[in-house]
Order: structure tokens, then sequence, then C-alpha cells
């Protein structure tokens, strides 16, 4: 399920909104993970700490 973020582009060096994806990292945090609309480079968000599943 695509939804809208907002995080920042490191090769436009501005604010983008992205369509993206929640995953897990391996430390353990949420974060969303996109391309970025205007030159397609990898955008990602950290969103916090993930749920524990129980």
């Amino acid at each position: 399920m695509a939804t809208t973020y907002n995080g920042y582009c490191v090769k436009c060096k501005e604010k983008r909104d992205f369509e993206g994806n929640v995953e897990v990292s391996k430390t353990g945090m949420n974060m969303a993970k996109g391309k970025c609309p205007v030159c397609g480079t990898t955008i990602n968000r950290i969103l916090g700490k993930a749920t524990a599943k129980a």
C-alpha cells in the first residue's frame, strides 16, 4: 500500500512529497521508502520505533 510521505531528497537538496511503502529496518525502526518524483533518487523517512507483535 503506497502512501504519500514528505522527505528530504539529498540530490535535489529540497523536501519532496513521495509515494512510499513502510518497511522495518534492521535496527527496528519504521521507515518510509520511495523514489523522488523529480530525480528518481531513493528517499527514506524514519517514522519511529516499530511496535512489537505479540
